[in-house]
């Protein structure tokens, strides 16, 4: 396949296959639940590769008090002080939950080294304790997955023009955004050196290719889903309660509360 462009995946094939997916992630999440089991999912990738799609399709049908999303924002002044990882260890999991990262720690080795954010000492210690840091999560028990969403300059401007046109979406284009279009060989060979130094076997990195959202959403999710053995929790059986019968109560008068204006009845 290297060198062709696959075809285009149709809506209805994809929108199939992304709802039998998302049964899988349930039934995922139902196993890591009864287990106490701990999952965390970093996604990482250049602007505008998709991770933030492939999220919200991840996340769309599991229970937000189990399955939750950490997207840090700029670090505090005290946080700059503190151990780099320190304020990413306070977003780990506990028995029974799952962490999705959008970005992670991996920030030190993309835009604040590209950026000139932190110092090329600061960032030579994270090349060095980042694989420490990961085996440490693995050995305690944590199951670590790191997705790399790979996208091409061309595809990559072309999503930024659309974002630029699209009101609803013209806030996820940042001045950071457009910085990376010029940047794009600088950030190429941060992402090189960070694959080098830890693509590690107890936490290999797995590159989604992602010009087609689609293909990359059903292909991300698969993969997930086979890197962790999860049987199917039989789930416990429900019976609706009879309702008792009524003991005298009126509702209040309408006019005495507030409601909604009916907008839908304009339409």
């Amino acid at each position: 396949m290297a060198g062709k462009k696959a075809a285009k995946l149709p809506r209805a094939a994809y929108e199939s296959e992304l709802l039998r997916l998302q049964t899988e992630l349930v039934k995922l999440q139902e196993w890591v639940r009864a287990e106490g089991a701990r999952l965390v999912v970093v996604f990482e990738g250049r602007d505008a590769a998709g991770k933030g799609g492939t999220i919200k399709r991840v996340t769309e049908h599991l229970n937000p008090r189990v399955a939750r999303i950490a997207a840090l924002p700029t670090p505090t002044e005290r946080q700059r002080t503190q151990w780099y990882f320190q304020r990413y260890v306070e977003h780990l999991p506990a028995a029974g939950e799952i962490v999705l990262f959008d970005r992670s720690w991996y920030n030190r080795a993309g835009v604040e080294r590209v950026m000139g954010f932190c110092t090329k000492q600061e960032y030579q210690r994270f090349l060095h304790q980042c694989p420490i840091f990961e085996r440490m999560l693995v050995e305690d028990g944590i199951l670590l997955r790191k997705y790399w969403f790979s996208v091409s300059d061309t595809e990559q401007e072309a999503r930024f023009r659309k974002r630029r046109e699209d009101p609803l979406r013209r806030w996820k284009l940042s001045p950071m955004d457009l910085e990376s279009i010029t940047r794009w060989e600088a950030y190429s060979r941060a992402k090189d050196s960070m694959l080098v130094h830890t693509d590690i076997p107890e936490a290999p990195w797995y590159v989604v290719e992602s010009d087609d959202k689609r293909r990359a959403r059903l292909n991300m999710i698969a993969h997930l889903l086979s890197t962790v053995p999860y049987p199917e929790v039989e789930p416990p059986v429900i019976e609706l309660p009879e309702r008792p019968p009524s003991t005298g109560y009126q509702r209040p008068p309408r006019d005495l509360q507030t409601y909604v204006p009916d907008h839908a009845a304009t339409l």
